[in-house]
């Protein structure tokens, strides 16, 4: 079973619903560019099962120390340009590393195998203008070519109307290495805002479906 994963988070209140859902992972974004950029001191209590993840674009590692402190954070999701050598830096702060990669059709998977002592997921997105939330899947079919062990999350502009299609991916023999749905713009009434009902029937679909 893929575990769910909820990005995005910005409201307290909206918080404590979708966190309601009891979701295997709620992300924040701290990059201030972002229009999901979490502002909010405290957090509000969250389920024990669901892990704090906290996104970084190019950010310091004092930055990311901080961060971890203040919200108590599980993993840390870099998004940006990080290198392998900060990532290994930053795994020494005892938290688990989500490294992403944005994907076009001509990928080089090679460029992973720097990274694969010291992270403990990769996440694939849609390349786009933005480093994430851009609101649009890419042609799964390129994760083919993927050689390596490493769990990875699918991300990139997946919705409701993307269950058919994630059903057919889960028939693919890499899909075997995907260990969460991640899912963002397209739950949202506004960016950081997401719509409980709309993430209650997608998580129910994906139960239901044994995705």
């Amino acid at each position: 079973m893929k575990k769910l994963k909820i990005c995005g988070m910005k409201y307290p209140e909206n918080i404590t619903e979708i966190a309601a859902l009891q979701p295997d992972y709620l992300g924040f974004i701290f990059w201030e560019k972002s229009s999901r950029m979490m502002d909010v001191g405290l957090l509000p209590e969250l389920p024990e099962t669901t892990k704090k993840v906290g996104v970084f674009v190019d950010a310091t590692a004092t930055e990311i120390r901080s961060k971890i402190n203040q919200y108590q954070l599980d993993i840390v999701q870099l998004h940006g340009n990080e290198s392998a050598n900060f990532c290994t830096e930053i795994k020494q702060l005892n938290v688990e590393i989500i490294k992403v990669f944005s994907i076009g059709t001509n990928f080089d998977f090679s460029v992973l195998e720097q990274f694969l002592p010291m992270v403990d997921y990769f996440l694939f997105d849609t390349k786009g203008k933005l480093p994430g939330g851009n609101g649009v899947t890419f042609d799964w079919n390129v994760l083919e070519n993927y050689p390596f062990e490493k769990p990875f999350f699918l991300s990139g502009g997946i919705g409701i109307n993307e269950i058919e299609a994630i059903i057919e991916f889960q028939k693919t023999k890499v899909a075997e290495k995907c260990i969460a749905i991640d899912v963002n713009s397209q739950f949202e009434t506004k960016p950081g805002l997401k719509n409980t009902i709309e993430l209650e029937k997608f998580k129910k679909l994906l139960y239901e479906h044994e995705i």
